[in-house]
């Protein structure tokens, strides 16, 4: 096991190296401290990447070969070279990285390779043996740790921390939360470059620069949450309005059945509509009662949830190379801009995609798994320090 610093080549030019991950910097200090098991241990947790041509990617069943190259730390030694997500470097057309693990790893190891090198060439790489008696060794790490983790609020120091885009990829910070992928990256890849394809699929049924484009339009213009929601919701706001106080339930469920009235609906529409308010009513009384909504707060719009979202496909659709950093980046930025026009704080923003979460998964949810997903991604982003929305302004 070694350690080394330097520069590399990874066949795409221009890699810098800002301050580690957390990932990188136990990986570091573990090696360096010859605490081989806490090392494999952190390995274990992390999503490793593979170089690959979008060529090859792209072919039907291809799989990334693990091939031995040249280690820049010591002439003549060949190994199998992955990186961690904070030393890829920047977005090429041409070249995607595929996510592997370190039991993946094991399981498809090269005959006659002996090393395995974790960022060759920068201030974080790590050289690890890589026998079969090692490899055994990696397994059991996954095993004990049960491969990466979620739920964890994960920042790259090098990406941006403030201002106009920060603040726009911090509106997609709950799936990263509950992925535990970094927050403010528009980089290489998001997740790997065939999962964010297989993300952009399903869900989203997209398969090409026209769907990503036509389902990106729909998030903007917030036409996915749900209308009968937003609508249910707006006759509230704006009977709130009308009152100076917020509505008793009863006032709120006779503003809504005149306004169904008013519009002819459906009797099916009719009780959709009230069966909103219903669930509307029972989240926001559980979120008042886990301390995440005030007694005299309420959600008037659950923009958020198509807006948080769309930050996301944009993240997919930049690993999925159909579009670029510069799209990407302008588009985060408009995102931005429509929620700075929808909530005035952070904590309003969050509430509102929570709560449109819930609600959209309400069907499926009889455990409350989501709703305890839910509230923790809000407590972790309201409350926890290092959190963008404690560290940068809303508006």
């Amino acid at each position: 096991m070694t350690t080394g610093t330097g520069t590399t080549e990874t066949g795409v030019p221009g890699a810098e190296w800002g301050p580690p991950t957390e990932a990188e910097r136990l990986l570091h200090e573990t090696a360096a401290a010859g605490n081989r098991d806490a090392m494999l241990d952190t390995l274990a947790r992390s999503r490793l990447f593979v170089l690959v041509a979008r060529l090859h990617a792209d072919t039907p069943g291809f799989t990334p070969p693990l091939t031995a190259q040249p280690d820049p730390a010591t002439p003549g030694r060949m190994c199998v070279t992955v990186l961690t997500s904070g030393t890829l470097p920047p977005w090429h057309p041409d070249w995607v990285f595929e996510v592997t693990g370190l039991d993946e790893l094991a399981r498809r190891w090269p005959n006659g390779v002996r090393w395995l090198g974790i960022n060759p060439g920068t201030p974080y790489a790590v050289t690890l043996e890589a026998g079969p008696g090692r490899r055994r060794a990696w397994q059991k790490a996954h095993a004990r740790s049960g491969g990466p983790q979620t739920g964890l609020l994960l920042t790259h120091r090098a990406g941006p921390l403030h201002g106009p885009l920060a603040h726009g990829l911090a509106l997609g910070a709950h799936l990263a939360v509950h992925n535990s992928l970094v927050w403010n990256d528009l980089g290489a890849t998001y997740e790997g470059y065939s999962t964010d394809r297989a993300r952009l699929r399903n869900p989203w049924g997209v398969l090409d620069r026209a769907a990503y484009r036509e389902t990106l339009e729909a998030l903007l213009a917030t036409r996915l949450v749900g209308r009968t929601y937003q609508s249910v919701l707006r006759i509230r706001r704006t009977l709130a309005g009308r009152l100076g106080r917020n509505p008793t339930t009863p006032e709120w469920s006779a503003a809504l059945t005149d306004a169904l009235t008013r519009r002819q609906s459906t009797p099916s529409e009719a009780a959709e509509a009230h069966e909103a308010l219903g669930l509307t009513i029972t989240y926001e009384g559980r979120l008042r009662a886990d301390g995440a909504l005030g007694a005299d707060e309420r959600v008037d719009t659950l923009a958020a949830f198509d807006y948080g979202r769309a930050v996301n496909v944009v993240r997919l659709a930049l690993g999925a190379r159909l579009c670029d950093p510069r799209e990407a980046e302008q588009t985060v930025l408009r995102i931005g801009a429509l929620a700075g026009q929808e909530y005035s704080s952070w904590a309003q923003f969050s509430l509102g995609y929570s709560l449109a979460r819930v609600l959209h998964f309400d069907a499926d949810d009889q455990s409350g798994v989501k709703y305890g997903q839910s509230l923790a991604q809000h407590s972790i982003l309201t409350q926890d320090p290092n959190s963008p929305y404690r560290n940068i302004a809303w508006s």
